[in-house]
């Protein structure tokens, strides 16, 4: 049977599912742009008993008690993903923290099998401790960073590669608005030795976003990927300052 006729059907096939994967190669899966992890957060459902209420009552009972959840919940942990955002710059940090939850978890509950109460008080306290530094990982910052980072996000990992000007355009627009509200941002005051260095990196990314803006307008491709990387790297700058 000759089916050489077909071809060109098959051709067009093959070029529409490229055109559709292209098109959802711009834009994030849902949840993707969220800076958290449900597994963390569910853990503190067992962490604020244990921190404020077993502890200050040094009730090595319930702190006992709590063991089979704090496991659960690390498990949880443990096989949770981090979405998108979070996993080009933090999944490295996040993993050692993990482990040392990990390692953590394991001495709190040979503490609480024993009759030393002063070690099982201690664990819980090195519990909570390493908990918290779990979320300040991938915690934002600043709530205008986050955002910023949003819209820089979709397009150096989505945008830039399928490249459309009329996307990339609007998004800059976006960027330049959230640059807005970042520059006018204040740290909170438990930050403020880390003014000086804040200043001159929000300083020199609001510079790279206004420079984006200028070769959006003029419409050269090449300096526009330019503009990009460069907002890229002046905004991994202003991060570091937190960590």
């Amino acid at each position: 049977m000759h089916r050489f006729p077909l071809r060109p059907l098959a051709w067009a096939l093959a070029a529409l599912l490229l055109v559709q994967g292209r098109a959802a190669a711009q834009a994030p899966a849902p949840g993707e742009l969220t800076s958290s992890v449900p597994a963390l957060d569910a853990m503190h459902d067992v962490i604020s008993p244990m921190w404020h209420e077993a502890w200050p009552a040094k009730d090595v009972k319930a702190l006992a008690a709590l063991v089979p959840d704090i496991q659960k919940h690390l498990a949880a942990i443990k096989a949770a993903t981090l979405p998108g955002i979070l996993k080009h710059d933090k999944q490295a940090a996040w993993d050692k923290g993990v482990a040392t939850l990990e390692a953590t978890v394991a001495a709190y509950a040979k503490a609480a099998q024993g009759p030393d109460s002063p070690a099982l008080l201690a664990a819980a306290e090195k519990l909570h401790m390493n908990y918290e530094q779990l979320g300040r990982i991938i915690r934002p910052p600043l709530p205008e960073v986050d955002a910023f980072h949003q819209t820089l996000y979709v397009v150096y990992h989505y945008q830039l590669e399928a490249f459309s000007m009329p996307k990339i355009a609007a998004s800059a627009k976006e960027m330049a608005t959230k640059m807005t509200a970042l520059n006018a941002a204040v740290l909170p005051e438990r930050m403020k030795a880390r003014g000086p260095a804040f200043e001159a990196a929000r300083t020199a990314l609001s510079a790279a976003v206004a420079t984006l803006q200028t070769e959006v307008a003029a419409g050269d491709e090449k300096k526009v990927r330019a503009a990009i990387e460069d907002v890229h790297t002046k905004y991994e700058t202003l991060e570091a300052v937190f960590k």
